[in-house]
């Protein structure tokens, strides 16, 4: 049996996911589908609900790991330029915004893509369209309101970050096909959900093609959230390994697993490394070496020590908090440093001031 997706034309004419022939591979054995009775989504209407779940909107660690890169760049930008809170804030929920809608939108391409494959996987068989809650042709009329969504939130931004945005559409819709060709679609996932590093200089004014201090900055500050992306979602994978290798879909989980921490403990060092070389060429100062790439190499070492990869819910609680550690404990640190740099200039004005004394 072929588990390849069906081509995009054939949607309208397969309006719920194909059961498997007898030869094919097995569905896993769980329990039914059952609506959700807590949370955010289980106070929606019945209607909505399948397509909150499209979006993931009951698991947002997706978004928080999307939205992450985007605040990185936001927050390095702001020390480097001296922007003023009130800017940085209000980009700062726009990229929020954006997040939650970009992340929903790609889960959707995702399930369309995998619509054959889902159901032959214990966490995934009971999604939207591999139960048939949502035909695919409701899916993809749905993508379509999502990425116009996106694009207008994107608009709010300057002109500039038009041209630094789109190209990531294309990875956004390709991503999921990279798993049934290569070993490493973890590598493609974390080019996508990094794109938005490249976001945060030119949304607070600095144009990055004529500052070669930001290029530099933003190029490593890639290179660190790439690493970050491959090392969580390299743990996530371990979830489904026993799934993929039954079903022949490819994963860094599968090709390493004999290695799987010091592969791991190699991110690691990467996304630091790199992140410090981000800090250094904007001029970063020592709140940002202690608290952000600090914090990282504790919560990164803490993580990869205690994870139990055979264990599916160690995997998924080190996976969904190490979000909010390792992020998290970044964006302190840059934060601390932003801070300091206004105290900085506010003493430094009112030195000024004291200096000159009163006028007239």
């Amino acid at each position: 049996m072929s588990l390849a997706p069906l081509p995009y034309s054939s949607i309208f004419a397969n309006s719920k996911p194909q059961a498997p022939r007898s030869r094919g591979p097995s569905k896993p054995d769980v329990p039914a589908y059952k609506p959700p009775e807590t949370g955010f989504i289980s106070y929606l209407p019945p209607s909505w609900v399948p397509y909150a779940e499209l979006m993931r909107l009951d698991k947002p660690v997706g978004t928080y790991y999307l939205f992450f890169p985007c605040l990185f760049s936001t927050m390095m930008a702001a020390s480097y330029a001296a922007v003023l809170p009130a800017q940085v804030l209000s980009t700062s929920m726009l990229f929020f915004s954006g997040a939650l809608i970009m992340r929903g939108a790609g889960c959707t391409i995702n399930d369309l893509w995998d619509r054959n494959l889902d159901p032959h996987v214990a966490r995934t068989r009971l999604r939207p369209i591999a139960r048939g809650a949502v035909t695919p042709f409701q899916a993809l009329t749905f993508t379509g309101v999502q990425l116009l969504a996106g694009l207008g939130i994107l608009v709010q931004f300057p002109t500039s970050c038009l041209f630094y945005g789109l190209p990531s559409l294309l990875l956004v819709a390709t991503y999921p096909l990279t798993k049934r060709v290569t070993h490493y679609p973890q590598f493609i996932l974390g080019l996508t959900f990094s794109w938005g590093v490249f976001m945060g200089f030119p949304a607070l004014g600095v144009d990055l093609l004529a500052d070669a201090a930001a290029m530099k900055a933003v190029a490593a500050l890639y290179a660190s959230c790439v690493s970050w992306t491959v090392l969580y979602d390299m743990i996530y994978a371990h979830m489904d390994i026993q799934d993929d290798a039954r079903i022949g879909i490819k994963s860094i989980a599968l090709r390493h697993r004999k290695e799987t921490k010091i592969v791991l403990s190699g991110l690691a060092v990467s996304q630091v490394a790199h992140l410090a070389v981000a800090g250094t060429a904007i001029g970063l100062g020592p709140a940002f070496f202690l608290c952000s790439c600090g914090s990282a190499t504790a919560t990164l070492g803490l993580m990869i020590w205690k994870v139990r990869l055979s264990s599916g819910g160690s995997c998924w609680w080190w996976f969904k908090n190490g979000a909010l550690f390792t992020g998290g404990g970044i964006v302190s640190g840059m934060l601390a440093e932003y801070l300091s740099i206004l105290n900085a200039q506010g003493s430094e004005s009112e030195r000024h001031r004291v200096l000159q004394g009163p006028s007239g």
